[in-house]
This record gives C-alpha cells, sequence and structure tokens, in this order.
C-alpha cells in the first residue's frame, strides 16, 4: 500500500472531521505526502486556488508558488523547516489556478505516525489579499500625512503622550523652537513656558483643560531654545484611543509675534470685504429699482406728452405740464446715471463736448460737494470733442469732486479744468503718441504722501474711515479712463492738495461723420400699423399702446411673451411687435428668437433700459431705449420698417 492511500485512510478514519474540515470555506485546509504532493482539498481551498478536487489532488503543492518562489525552491525548503522544526509559517504571494495573485498567510505542519515516522504535511492557507490592501493603503495614508507634517514648517506640530512628554516633533516645530527631534523627544513641553507659567502650573492646567473640554487654546509667550521668546497660538486637542482611553494629545503652535501688524491686516481685509459686499449690494439694489423707475417714467413721460398735446390753450396749466416733463427728464437721467452706476446701462463711446458736459453737470456736482465749497471752471474758448463714453465720463467726475472735497475738511476750493494735449512719444507714461483732452480737478486740500499717493488707485485702499468709502472710486475711474484709451494721472504733495488728471483720446473727424446722421429727427409718415405690444408692466403697457393709437396705429397688448405667440398666431395681420426686455418666463430675446423662428420677416422693436443682453443674441431687431418719448417711438417705428436699418442702435441720453 502506498504512503498516499495511507493518508488518504487516514482522512477517512473519521467522517465527523471530514465533514467539519470540508465545511471550512474561509481557509484552505488540505494535506500533502512526504514529497509536497495534494492528497485533500476542502471547499475552502477549491474557494481560494480555484482547483477543485479532482484537478489538484496528486499534483505537486509548489504549482501554487510563483516563479521566483519556486526558483529559490522556497517550497522544497518550507517542507524540510515544517519537519525539522515542526512548523513552517509565512505570508507571500501564491497563485491561483486563473494566474492572478492573492497575499495569503500559511501554516505547514508535519503529521507523524504513531512510531515518529513523517506519513504528510498539514497545510492550511488563508488569503489575506483584502487585508494587505487595506494595510497598505493605511500605511501609504500614514505616510502622506506623516509627510505632510513633516513638511509644515509655519506650525509647530506635535503629539505628547500623556503625561506631557514629547513623542513627535516636526520640522515647523524645530524651525520654531530651536531643538531638533534627537534633543526633545522625550522631553516635558512645560520647558517651552515662560518660569512665570511653569511657576503658576500653567502647562498642567492646559493638558487637564484639553482632557476634560475637549480643547485648550490661548496664546502667550514662549520659549526658544536660546531663551528668546516669541508670541504664540496654541491649541492642544486630546487624542483618544477606541475605547476613549486618553493616549495623548496633539499640540499646534504658531508663532505670531508680529500680531499686532497681520491683525490689522486682517481687520483691514474684513474692512474691505464689507465694502465691496455694500457696494454689490448697492449696485444689485440701484439696477433693480432704476429699472423699476425706468418704466415708472416712462408712463409718466408717455402721459405727459399726450395730455400736453390734447390742453386746452391754458398758459398756466401748460406751463404746470412742461414743469412736469422737464422734472421726469432729469429723472430719467438720473436712473441712466444710477444705471451706469451698476454697471447696467449699455454705455458707448462717441464724441464728447467736455466743457458742455460739466456745465451740464454743474447743479449735480454743486449739490454733491455742499454750497460751502466753491467750484471754478477753466476751459479754452475752443476745446476739440473727447472720444469717450459720456456717462462713465459724469461718474467719473462725480468721484472725483467728491473725493476732492472729502480732502478738505477745514473747506477750500475745486477748479475743473480742461486743456488740449498732443503727446510725442513717451511724453506721458502709459500714453501713445496723438492727440488727447486733458481733463483735471484740483483741490486745495490735505494732499497725499508719496506711499498713499502710491496706492490711491488700487482698489480698495482709501483714507477714509470704515463706511464713510469704498475705496473703489479711483479704482473705477482709472479703469475706465484705461478702458478709453487714455490714463489718469493723480499729483499731489502733502499739505498742498492733489491734481487728478483725466487723459482721454481726441474725438477724430471720421467719428463725427458717423455720428451726424443721428441728429436727424424727421420722422417720415406711415400709414396705419398694426402694433402687437408685449410687456408684463400693465402701466407700461397701457401708456405704449396709448401713444402708437395717437399716432393712428391699431394696438395689440400682450403681457408676456407666451400670450404674445398665442396673439400672433391666431392673427396674420400684425406688421410690427414692440417687447420689453425683462419679463418673467419669458424674456425679450427670447420671444424673438422665436418670433424669428415662425414669423422671420417680422419686424420686432426691443424696448429696454436694461442693458445686460447676451452678446450672442438674435440680431435684426431694433433697440428703443426706456424711457421713450413718442417722438422717439414714431421713429423706431420708421426705422424698424426700413430693411437697411434693422439694426440701428439709439444713442442715450446724456444731458
Amino acid at each position: 500500500m502506498t504512503t498516499t492511500k495511507t493518508i488518504e485512510m487516514a482522512a477517512q478514519h473519521d467522517n465527523r472531521y471530514r465533514l467539519l474540515v470540508d465545511s471550512i470555506i474561509d481557509y484552505a485546509i488540505f494535506m500533502l505526502d512526504p514529497q509536497g504532493n495534494v492528497a485533500s482539498w476542502n471547499r475552502g481551498a477549491e474557494r481560494f486556488k480555484g482547483y477543485k478536487d479532482n484537478e489538484i489532488i496528486g499534483q505537486h503543492f509548489s504549482r501554487f508558488y510563483t516563479e521566483e518562489d519556486r526558483a529559490t525552491d522556497l517550497p522544497g525548503r518550507a517542507l524540510q523547516i515544517a519537519a525539522t522544526e515542526g512548523r513552517f509559517e509565512q505570508e507571500g504571494w501564491r497563485v491561483r489556478k486563473d494566474g492572478s495573485l492573492m497575499w495569503a498567510h500559511v501554516l505547514i505542519d508535519p503529521i507523524r505516525g504513531e512510531d515518529g515516522s513523517l506519513i504528510g504535511y498539514a497545510k492550511v492557507t488563508r488569503d489575506l489579499s483584502e487585508r494587505k490592501a487595506t494595510q497598505e493603503a493605511l500605511h501609504e495614508s500614514e505616510q502622506r500625512f506623516r509627510l505632510l507634517v513633516q513638511g509644515v514648517q509655519d506650525y509647530a506640530i506635535y503629539m505628547l503622550d500623556p503625561l506631557g512628554r514629547i513623542a513627535s516633533w516636526n520640522r515647523g516645530a524645530q524651525r520654531f523652537k530651536g531643538y531638533t527631534d534627537a534633543e526633545i523627544v522625550g522631553e516635558h513641553f512645560s520647558r517651552f513656558y515662560t518660569p512665570e507659567d511653569q511657576a503658576t502650573g500653567l502647562p498642567a492646567r492646559a493638558l487637564r483643560t484639553a482632557a476634560k473640554e475637549g480643547r485648550f487654546e490661548a496664546e502667550g509667550w514662549r520659549v526658544r531654545k536660546d531663551g528668546t521668546q516669541f508670541w504664540a497660538h496654541v491649541i492642544i486637542d486630546p487624542i483618544r484611543g477606541e475605547h476613549d482611553e486618553l493616549v495623548g494629545f496633539a499640540k499646534i503652535t504658531r508663532d505670531i509675534t508680529e500680531r499686532r501688524e497681520a491683525q490689522k491686516v486682517i481687520e483691514d481685509t474684513r474692512a474691505r470685504f464689507i465694502q465691496s459686499q455694500k457696494l454689490e449690494a448697492i449696485g444689485q439694489l440701484t439696477g433693480g429699482v432704476a429699472h423699476d423707475f425706468n418704466n415708472l417714467l416712462a408712463v409718466v413721460l408717455g402721459n405727459l406728452h399726450l395730455a400736453r398735446k390734447r390742453l386746452p390753450q391754458d398758459r398756466k396749466l401748460l406751463q404746470l405740464i412742461e414743469n412736469s416733463i422737464h422734472a421726469a427728464e432729469r429723472g430719467a437721467t438720473l436712473t441712466k446715471r444710477m444705471l451706469a452706476f451698476a454697471r447696467r446701462q449699455e454705455l458707448t463711446t462717441g464724441p464728447v463736448d467736455v466743457p458742455e458736459l460739466v456745465r451740464g453737470m454743474a447743479e449735480l456736482l454743486q449739490r454733491s460737494i455742499g454750497s460751502t465749497i466753491p467750484v471754478s471752471t477753466q476751459f479754452p474758448l475752443q476745446l476739440p470733442l473727447a472720444f469717450t463714453d459720456a456717462n462713465q465720463l459724469e461718474l467719473a467726475l462725480l468721484n472725483l469732486t467728491v473725493n476732492a472735497r472729502d480732502a478738505m475738511p477745514e473747506g477750500g476750493t475745486i477748479t475743473i479744468a480742461a486743456r488740449e494735449a498732443r503727446l510725442g512719444t513717451e511724453a506721458v507714461p502709459g500714453l501713445a503718441p496723438g492727440s488727447y483732452i486733458c481733463l483735471s480737478v484740483t483741490d486745495t486740500g490735505e494732499g497725499m504722501d508719496e506711499q498713499t499717493l502710491a496706492r490711491a488707485a488700487e482698489p480698495f485702499f482709501t483714507t477714509k474711515g470704515v463706511g464713510k468709502g469704498t475705496g473703489l472710486g479711483l479704482s473705477m475711474v482709472h479703469g475706465f479712463v484705461e478702458q478709453s484709451g487714455g490714463r489718469l494721472i493723480l499729483k499731489s504733495t502733502k499739505g498742498q492738495g492733489t491734481i487728478a488728471e483725466l487723459w482721454l483720446p481726441e474725438a477724430e473727424a471720421g467719428a463725427l461723420r458717423n455720428a451726424a446722421p443721428e441728429t436727424d429727427l424727421s420722422v417720415p409718415p406711415l400709414p396705419p400699423l398694426r402694433v402687437l405690444v408685449v410687456d408684463d408692466d400693465p402701466l407700461v403697457l397701457m401708456n405704449t399702446a396709448a401713444m402708437l393709437e395717437d399716432l393712428g396705429h391699431a394696438v395689440l397688448e400682450a403681457s408676456s411673451g407666451e400670450q404674445a405667440l398665442r396673439v400672433l398666431r391666431r392673427s396674420e395681420s400684425i406688421d410690427l411687435v414692440i417687447t420689453d426686455q425683462m419679463m418673467p418666463g419669458m424674456t425679450g430675446l427670447q420671444l424673438i428668437e422665436a418670433l424669428q423662428a415662425e414669423h422671420a420677416a417680422l419686424p420686432v422693436i426691443l424696448a429696454s433700459g436694461y442693458s445686460e443682453l447676451p452678446e450672442d443674441g438674435p440680431t435684426g431687431h431694433l433697440r428703443l431705449n426706456k424711457p421713450f418719448e413718442q417722438s422717439e417711438l414714431a421713429r423706431a417705428l420708421v426705422i424698424s420698417l426700413r430693411p437697411e436699418a434693422q439694426v440701428l442702435p439709439f444713442r442715450p441720453k446724456h444731458g
């Protein structure tokens, strides 16, 4: 009888043990004969290795080893160690039937007969691939964390044992404290405290507080290795084990000796952030209010013009109407400035008469700075036009005059002047050679020193107290002038006032010729039209309809884009559509897109005082700025029905 058959008979001796071993699936338990051939095979072995018992019994167990291990005869050495030392145990890579690898824990015990002779081996294998992957991931994570902590140089991050002895030390701690890890690990952390703090028991209290309350945080003087002191911010957190037992403390220290300077920077940043938020909120509010106010002014102006046409010959009543129209037009000018401030007004460059612009806003400037500070102007008899944006220039001039007023708390004078200048190469840094208009605002105030002057145009920089300035005025002026192709130049001497110069490009003759057609106010007569008016504001809708009917046209009304499309589908005899932009559900541009898809040849006028329109929106429509008068509406009707003038925007009013 062969040895293998003897082993098989021994394995079958007690069926209960066979059933026990066979039912185990988390361990591969099988027997080898003295030569290493597989003699038995359980379900766990089949699960791990992939072989069925009829495929593996009788085969040598070395097939489970990698080629590298077989090359070093690890299978033979494993059996020899088990036979001579009574046990072989190891972890390593093993090979499954499909060639994949698993990380296995292997135990080989010799099986001996009653006479001590070797009759085989018992081999127990467990697949630890998942555990190894977890361990490797944990090790990698720990390594990364260790590198992270060691790499931090601006914080001292180290551990203490429960008694306060130092257990770890990073480079930041070495940089702050001056000790290497070899010098300090194992020492008590109280050596970093001043003698006064040690005498009061502060180190021990810090640990007790952290252990009891879950955190200790404080600022105070700490001592370096060389005896010098630094002001530190300290945090101590307890470290607890799985059963909530205290295993130590995590201590983080930062050198904030320059805390006063750093705190000032933080406070300045916070103040600037608050100011920027306030400015953004004001901009949002201003834009929304101005947009709604535009609608109201459109109704007021439209009704006033219609009422004026129907007035009896009463001079007093006519004067009242004219005054009301003048007031409403001033209100329209104010909303344009509000929209410009909120960056929701369509601003376009063009020729600007600077002296005329200054004279036109003289009342606004004087009212803004108060009656105690006189404002004088100095303009030549003839001055070329500047090529810029009138609304932005008004806002810039207002900013500069208010700044000049604030620089003169004890009073003084402000002078607004302009002159023509022809610059050569590098005559003024940052300006290309050419002709410019230099608009200046001069005050006799406190002036600025060199450091303040250098930062004056920086965003959020202000010498005013919190709540008295946004710090964005000069930066907005600077950005506007740069965008116009010019430059803002500040000149100041402490105690002698400030000069702010706006260098603006001179308008070219070609620009004037291009602008000339806009002055043509003639309106050719039109035959009666059927016009669809779309606006979600019922007052604006009624006013626009009234002006159109007064011009002799028939009007259909819709309060939304969806309703307008339904009206159009029911009627085929509509000649033109006038739509608002900002409407709920469907905007004016979205309605235009829908109209172009269904009625490509239908002219459309987009009436809006809100300029945040996408650049890639639909084309082929006319823009009519709110609030508009009946004459502007009449011109828009004529222009929209001329195919060669389908896209002709109106120039915004600046007066």
